[in-house]
């Protein structure tokens, strides 16, 4: 694989500075046509024999859904950071694909699922929807609570949802290597796995606090064939300053996809993976949703209440999006709950602006919800959640006020996870902890007022690879984070003024 190259400029530039540095090794794309979007909303499937549990005679869906072409109002555009004019393809194609540009920016309802993503798609999917009875029982509520449970993939969560199809795309394009970011490490093992699959060389930078508190995952990587990096990382530019400013710092996901990025946009013969925020990814998680709506017709119930973790919004996403279309038809009501951390509340105590998607500013400018690009949370142990923006398209839905947000501190978070694991079998990961832990307050709201509600959460992985974090909890060590408040009016006030 090329060498991490690092620019040799002492100040960084942004991607668009980088394309132009980079000079014709990698030519703008033209124009992308978007295709007619199609007027069928009928889906179909492809149906897989499945023992799982919850999952048999359920089919994996043909296609993706985009929640854009839905929308009564279409979501802001994504920004060039220097002219602050809406990108074009081109613009994106120093790291993505032109399919995958393609599924970025297109407002096309449905987006076939090629084939040989759907053949990996089998070794996990459909996954199953479970019912937590003894859940229920040790709460004594009225309400139903269902998972959908992510876990059964090769890496243990919902990762690979959106890592097989990006690593097909990129493999079908000629590409050879492959760098991304990780925080816990789910993203970043999901990678390694379809990277082995189609041949890529795959290249990780693992947030710092999450290198060291798990690594498990980073063996799984390796185990894989990925050359994984703690974050910050004296490879690139963008690493090498923050140690300079901070020798000690944790890292933050914002950072780790700064030390990406720089790799991608320099080197001709590598391309950039990103496991949540973008449209894209959130696209390819909607089979979740989908199978989800399938499952829960098979049982005769209709949510009243969607809830799951929001990080960069990738897991919340696939399970919401389809329920979403369903209530905007008029077919279903439920409402939608994001639950994330108290040490990094984007959603509740962000603000809704244009920023970069990366610590360096090395990225396009989204519209989102953000705590600023500078701001680093404290080392929580969910770390896929500490990013400081939020999906542009969540974010979107967020504002026009279709779905709601709250945010939870970890100790109450992994007392939920006790509750589950030690009735339901399962040990979540610390992610979806704070669903759990919103569920359960969900419940016992239903204990109280005597509704019969029907709960529908996202187990988005098993947290097998996290029981260090378990054992402090346990111990009594865990502490609940918070975020300093001048530290976050530093990281607002640094946001670009567009």
């Amino acid at each position: 694989m090329a060498a991490s190259a690092s620019a040799s400029a002492s100040v960084r530039p942004s991607l668009l500075q980088v394309q132009v540095q980079a000079g014709s090794e990698k030519a703008p794309l033209p124009c992308l046509p978007m295709t007619k979007q199609r007027v069928a909303v009928r889906r179909s499937f492809t149906t897989r024999a499945s023992s799982n549990h919850g999952g048999a005679g359920v089919s994996i869906p043909k296609q993706w859904y985009n929640l854009v072409a839905d929308l009564p109002v279409k979501p802001p555009p994504q920004l060039h950071p220097q002219t602050h004019q809406p990108l074009n393809p081109g613009d994106l194609s120093p790291l993505f694909p032109d399919e995958l540009i393609r599924q970025e920016l297109t407002e096309e309802r449905f987006v076939d699922i090629p084939d040989e993503v759907i053949d990996v798609y089998k070794l996990w999917r459909p996954t199953p929807l479970l019912r937590a009875r003894r859940l229920e029982k040790l709460l004594g509520t009225p309400a139903k609570i269902y998972y959908k449970y992510e876990g059964t993939s090769p890496a243990g969560s919902h990762k690979p949802n959106t890592a097989v199809p990006q690593a097909w795309y990129n493999a079908a394009a000629g590409v050879k290597n492959v760098v991304t970011e990780t925080g816990a490490g789910q993203w970043g093992s999901a990678l390694s796995f379809a990277s082995s699959l189609f041949g890529l060389n795959c290249e990780v930078w693992q947030v710092r606090a999450s290198y060291d508190q798990k690594p498990y995952r980073r063996m799984m990587m390796e185990t894989w064939g990925a050359k994984v990096h703690a974050s910050p990382s004296e490879v690139t530019e963008s690493g090498k300053k923050i140690l300079e400013d901070d020798p000690a710092s944790p890292g933050s996901l914002g950072i780790a996809i700064s030390e990406a990025v720089e790799v991608a946009a320099t080197n001709a013969d590598t391309k950039y993976c990103l496991g949540s925020v973008l449209n894209h990814v959130l696209l390819h998680q909607t089979v979740i949703g989908e199978e989800c709506l399938e499952q829960l017709a098979a049982v005769g119930d209709t949510p009243d209440v969607v809830i799951g973790c929001t990080g960069g919004g990738s897991n919340f996403g696939g399970l919401v999006f389809p329920f979403m279309r369903e209530k905007l038809a008029g077919r279903m009501s439920p409402a939608f709950k994001a639950v994330e951390p108290a040490a990094c509340p984007t959603l509740t105590e962000g603000v809704y602006a244009y920023d970069f998607g990366d610590t360096a500013g090395l990225t396009p400018l989204m519209k989102m919800h953000t705590l600023g690009h500078g701001f680093v949370p404290d080392p929580i142990h969910a770390g896929g959640l500490r990013y400081h923006g939020m999906a542009p398209l969540i974010s979107h839905v967020y504002e026009l006020g279709f779905m709601e947000a709250i945010a939870i501190h970890q100790t109450e978070c992994f007392d939920a996870a006790l509750k589950f694991a030690r009735t339901e079998g399962i040990i979540p990961a610390p992610e979806p902890t704070h669903a759990i832990a919103a569920a359960i307050r969900e419940a016992l709201e239903c204990k109280r007022t005597g509704e019969k509600k029907v709960i529908l959460m996202a187990m988005c992985g098993h947290g097998h690879f996290d029981l260090a974090a378990y054992e402090r909890y346990l111990r009594g060590d865990m502490v609940d984070l918070s975020h300093s408040a001048v530290k976050l009016q530093e990281a607002l006030a640094a946001i670009p003024k567009i």
